[in-house]
């Protein structure tokens, strides 16, 4: 049964930070039983509310460095979701997964609803999700990995600059270097980096296996078809801002790509935001994404508890 989230009402006028000081074990446990908790009803939906609940549970928000979309920084941590046009959807991810270390936990905050209940959030289960993926994609990029390539543009996608939160190029590098990331500078002064990341990765909260990676996302794939034919037209392949092959260099075949994004949607479950609403994800047991709306959204995000296990290259 697709229950996410468990839903807390708040019992009397209270804050969500106070309940959380005066509940914290029985949080824990339920985001070990479901992995995704919806804080409602609570007495204020002021931001400053939200950073005390990021405090509590993460001791302060990560930095959002070596980032994949475009977004705002509000201080203490707090960012504002992705900043894709409102008519586009965010396919179903979990945070991070295309880099060696992300937080285990995620935490969003409904400042304002999009019109109509649109501009959800649908959740996805990870684990029933990773059962769902053919068992021959699951050992192909279980042997091979994921190689994530990305062009740093100021026209097209993320410049550099943003996504490394300096104008460095020395700090690049040294971020670069310390997380075995290839790079190289483009004689236009852009940059070029590949990296090879898991495929899956083990969650210490519930030590189970799951499919933990963005290939679907980066790979050109994952693009509106009009999207994709233009880009070809005016890019080489190695330029594009994004893609993915398997962790050798081969290329990933399309119809697995499929396969996991069905696999996602085959779990999806959904519900509608309301004003004040915080959302707290186990950021390994429960991916997400976004649908298009109208009108006006204003959701906040943070990000806590960083994990960086060891890495293991394929063999």
């Amino acid at each position: 049964m697709k229950d996410l989230p468990f839903i807390i009402r708040a019992p009397n006028p209270v804050s969500a930070a106070t309940w959380i000081s005066e509940n914290h074990p029985l949080l824990e446990t339920q985001l070990d039983h479901s992995g995704a908790v919806l804080l409602r009803n609570f007495a204020s939906n002021a931001i400053e509310h939200f950073r005390e609940v990021v405090h509590l549970l993460c001791d302060g928000g990560l930095k959002y460095v070596y980032r994949s979309t475009p977004r705002t920084d509000l201080g203490d941590g707090l960012y504002t979701a992705t900043e894709y046009p409102a008519g586009l959807s965010i396919p179903f991810h979990n945070e991070n997964a295309f880099q060696r270390e992300w937080p285990l936990l995620l935490l969003f905050f409904c400042m304002q609803p999009a019109e109509d209940g649109e501009g959800q959030t649908p959740l996805a289960d990870t684990l029933k999700v990773t059962s769902r993926i053919d068992p021959a994609i699951r050992k192909a990029f279980s042997a091979k990995h994921v190689m994530y390539i990305r062009n740093y543009r100021p026209d097209i996608d993320l410049p550099w600059q943003t996504v490394f939160q300096t104008d460095s190029k020395q700090a690049v590098e040294a971020f670069c270097a310390e997380r075995e990331i290839e790079y190289e500078w483009t004689p236009a002064g852009n940059l070029r980096t590949r990296q090879v990341c898991q495929s899956f990765a083990s969650n210490p909260r519930t030590g189970d296996s799951v499919w933990f990676n963005q290939a679907h996302l980066f790979h050109p794939s994952s693009l509106t078809p009009a999207t994709r034919e233009a880009m070809e037209e005016l890019l080489d392949i190695n330029d594009f801002p994004r893609n993915a092959t398997y962790g050798d260099g081969s290329p990933l075949e399309e119809s697995a790509l499929a396969g996991i994004r069905q696999a996602f949607e085959q779990e999806s479950t959904q519900f509608h935001w309301e004003e004040g609403d915080i959302l707290i994800l186990d950021n390994m047991r429960v991916s997400h994404a976004r649908t298009p709306f109208r009108g006006q959204r204003r959701v906040l995000t943070a990000m806590g508890r960083p994990f960086r296990p060891e890495y293991h290259p394929p063999v």
